[in-house]
């Protein structure tokens, strides 16, 4: 079993170049998932910023964000808010909608997924232009939930969506 202080994290991420498009490098996390160990210790470094801050409830974007953030809510023992694309939430939901880097995209959440007051984690795997964290935090908000900190796996620091969470506690485990 390998040292969580033994892990170079960016041994488990795969940069393919050129995808989705021509220019961009792709950061893929599969490895690091497939990998128990360092999957392992990536959680537990999430998890211990979490409970520095006395976390009550994570959330995540669909669909990576479910990847990252569900472990962390089962360490810390409390619940997992999904924020979901259009048409995947049955009940009552807030929405609001936010510019991509290739267009615009909306994001759900059920009206009873975070209680007011409740202390939020918002967990993602990748923090890019930060136009997806900033919608989660908009909705994690109008619930009357309160974000005490965003994580991430990776950031790409050239793309400044640190810019769009510098009010808020903010972790990362790689930055490229």
């Amino acid at each position: 079993m390998m040292s969580e202080k033994n892990i170079d994290f960016k041994d488990y991420v795969a940069s393919i170049p050129d995808f989705p498009e021509p220019g961009v490098i792709f950061r893929d996390i599969s490895p690091l998932m497939a990998n128990g160990a360092a999957y392992s210790a990536a959680t537990d470094q999430i998890t211990a910023f979490a409970k520095e801050r006395g976390v009550e409830m994570v959330c995540g974007p669909e669909a990576r964000g479910f990847i990252v953030g569900c472990p962390v809510a089962d360490r810390l023992g409390v619940g997992f808010a999904p924020a979901r694309k259009k048409g995947k939430l049955p009940r009552e939901t807030v929405s609001v909608k936010f510019q991509l880097e290739y267009g615009e995209a909306e994001l759900f959440m059920h009206k009873d997924a975070v209680q007011p007051g409740q202390r939020v984690l918002i967990v993602d795997d990748l923090l890019a232009t930060g136009g997806t964290v900033a919608a989660t935090i908009d909705l994690v908000e109008q619930l009357g939930g309160i974000v005490v900190g965003t994580a991430f796996l990776i950031e790409l620091a050239d793309l400044h969506g640190r810019d769009k969470v510098k009010d808020y506690d903010f972790f990362t485990l790689l930055k490229y």
